[in-house]
């Protein structure tokens, strides 16, 4: 089976107390470093690196699964606003690449 790079993700799932937290990011940008006038931000590894998810449903799954993400990248930053996950309002700029934080709050 051949994988398509372009739907690649790095992904790590942590448990922090009663909260799943999810560090995804697009697989072409981990271990780079985003630098900006300000400030820069590593995508570490460490952070993000645990699996690979090699599709977008995988990807979708563990989304629906956490109840905190972490995402930066185009792809995975697109995927979340395109099922709902987040909003454009909820997304910020990184030296161009695009970064989003969800919480899912029970009610």
């Amino acid at each position: 089976m051949e994988i398509n790079c372009d739907e690649m993700f790095w992904g790590r799932v942590f448990g922090v107390k009663r909260e799943i937290v999810l560090a995804i990011c697009d697989d072409d940008i981990l271990d780079k470093e985003i630098k900006t006038k300000k400030f820069n931000v590593k995508v570490s590894k460490n952070f993000y690196g645990e699996k690979i998810i090699e599709d977008e449903a995988t990807a979708l799954r563990m989304m629906k699964r956490c109840t905190i993400a972490n995402l930066i990248g185009k792809r995975i930053v697109n995927l979340a606003k395109k099922h709902g996950f987040i909003t454009e309002e909820n997304i910020i700029s990184i030296g161009g690449i695009p970064h989003a934080q969800f919480v899912k709050l029970e009610v």
